[in-house]
């Protein structure tokens, strides 16, 4: 019989492995950009300023946080103009 403290376990354990996931992926995709030479950052007085193929992509106070903006940016502008080939 599942008890409510089963479920409350399945449920963090669920979300923990989707965390390592993402941020694997996140990480892997910084990685690849790394090796390509195609992602610059820099510390400013606004945080960390992060650009992808020479183009402005995020601002955030943290760089764990700018780096997902950046990302999160990215695959916007990747999806939208696989929207535009169709």
């Amino acid at each position: 019989m599942s008890t409510l403290k089963d479920c409350n376990d399945d449920h963090r354990r669920v979300g923990a492995a989707t965390a390592n996931a993402e941020d694997a992926a996140l990480w892997r995709w910084f990685s690849m950009l790394m090796q390509e030479a195609r992602i610059r950052w820099c510390r400013g007085h606004a945080g960390y300023f992060v650009s992808v193929d020479h183009q402005h992509v995020a601002t955030e106070a943290d760089f764990d946080a700018a780096i997902r903006a950046a990302k999160k940016k990215c695959s916007n502008i990747t999806a939208t103009r696989k929207r535009q080939l169709l």
